[in-house]
């Protein structure tokens, strides 16, 4: 196929985004998607709280979670946004009824996580067709795992990822626009230990904050050149991914 330069557009269109979030308990990661646009919840676990939110019933299976995106695609409202509360009680359900449906050995050598792999691939093909449609804000919430990483310049370390399996964490990450860790803002502060010597320890300012790049201690990124970190606020993070003015 033959291309000319008339063939060049330019990329005007900013699409609702699609976040990722994990983070350390009880840090407010569902507070920061109640206070997003108009949300609907999807819900695969009970950990709403007080927070008064509407949500679908509780889904116990990959199918609910697909019939109340189907119900938000084909049904008028005025929602703005939905979120998944939370990824990785819908993960152990992919699972669950994948290990139910196959034989161990047709699970084995990888093929399962190939297999949860497709089935991701049409959720977040389903939650596009919102964005799509409806111009909704997708968020997706997970919790957070240390896990070591094999760097292959540096000796192993450990770094806060989603709870997620491997090949199904990658996808979505993929996937996202924005993938935010969640955490509260540490500083560094030097003790004195007498000897002309000085001890360094990392000390919680109690600031929730919400990390939006790559760093050796967590898994993060972002494709709207956000500062390294900003406040854990909707609003903060909307006005962070406003198109700069030329």
């Amino acid at each position: 196929m033959a291309f000319d330069l008339k063939s060049i557009s330019r990329n005007e269109a900013t699409l609702a985004p699609r976040v990722m979030l994990y983070g350390v308990e009880g840090i407010g990661k569902s507070t920061f998607a109640a206070y997003s646009p108009k949300p609907i919840f999807i819900l695969t676990e009970d950990g709403l709280g007080s927070l008064p939110v509407q949500h679908f019933p509780l889904a116990k299976t990959v199918a609910s979670v697909m019939a109340a995106i189907t119900t938000l695609y084909d049904e008028k409202h005025d929602y703005k946004t939905v979120v998944l509360d939370s990824l990785d009680w819908l993960e152990a359900m992919v699972w669950q009824e994948m290990e139910a449906k196959h034989d161990a050995k047709d699970l084995a050598y990888g093929k399962g996580a190939s297999i949860a792999a497709d089935k991701w691939r049409t959720i977040v093909t389903a939650f596009d067709a919102l964005r799509t449609k409806h111009g909704m804000n997708v968020i997706l919430i997970a919790h957070t795992m240390i896990k070591r990483f094999d760097s292959p310049e540096t000796e192993p370390y450990d770094r806060y990822q989603p709870k997620l399996q491997e090949r199904s964490g990658s996808l979505i990450r993929e996937w996202a626009d924005a993938v935010l860790f969640a955490n509260y803002k540490t500083i560094v502060k030097q003790s004195d230990v007498g000897f002309n010597k000085t001890v360094s320890r990392g000390v919680s300012s109690g600031e929730r904050m919400l990390f939006t790049s790559e760093r050796p201690a967590y898994m993060a990124k972002n494709r709207y050149s956000l500062p390294e970190s900003i406040p854990l606020d909707w609003d903060a993070f909307a006005e962070a991914i406003k198109p700069k003015k030329e």
